[in-house]
């Protein structure tokens, strides 16, 4: 157990470092879907807080501003989403070019009946996502998403350890940004306003 607790934390650590490199790396395309090498976003085929099937199909035309979380966090995810929800506000009339997104990372407890209360204690606009554990599994690997369970000692019920960032993805399906996590909501609305202009 001890070992299985230790992979997980170097497989964190794996994936926060190469995620800073992306993030610092001074020359990331406008224009493109990869980062180097690295491919982020894809097609997915998910179901929304409403029942119906949705693909990325669904939102060209405009940007989506997706989050990856799960309903049950107690902590990171609610506040993310606020932030969200507060950038959007702050953009004013130009929020309507985005579509804000949460897709769950934990599809076994988070089902369209738990996605659809929970999206609108954030925002009206937020649409919600889940699927069976595949969908969710193909559609984390396509955005690089980490995530696994983890149980607290003395503890029935478990957690979901996952990478937390905002992927801003373009009209025309391509990665576009991504946001870290903590950032404050005017410097999300500046960004967001910086990249909807160019």
């Amino acid at each position: 157990m001890r070992l299985l607790r230790w992979a997980a934390y170097f497989g964190i650590a794996a994936i926060a470092i190469a995620w800073g490199v992306l993030w610092l790396a001074p020359s990331i395309s406008e224009k493109t879907s990869a980062i180097g090498a690295v491919s982020v976003g894809g097609p997915f085929r998910l179901i929304d807080q409403t029942g119906q099937p949705v693909t990325e199909a669904a939102f060209r035309g405009r940007f989506m501003l997706i989050y990856f979380g799960y309903t049950f966090c107690p902590d990171v995810c609610p506040t993310e989403l606020q932030t969200l929800a507060t950038a959007l506000d702050q953009l004013g009339p130009d929020a309507s070019k985005i579509v804000p997104i949460f897709i769950t990372v934990d599809p076994e407890r988070d089902t369209v009946a738990i996605i659809k209360d929970y999206v609108p204690l954030f925002d009206k606009r937020l649409i919600g996502l889940t699927g069976t554990p595949a969908d969710i599994s193909a559609v984390t690997k396509a955005y690089r998403v980490y995530s696994a369970k983890s149980t607290p000692k003395d503890s029935t019920t478990y957690l979901m350890d996952h990478s937390s960032f905002l992927y801003l993805m373009g009209p025309d399906g391509t990665f576009r940004a991504l946001f870290r996590q903590g950032m404050p909501p005017d410097e999300l609305a500046k960004a967001l306003r910086s990249r909807l202009a160019g």
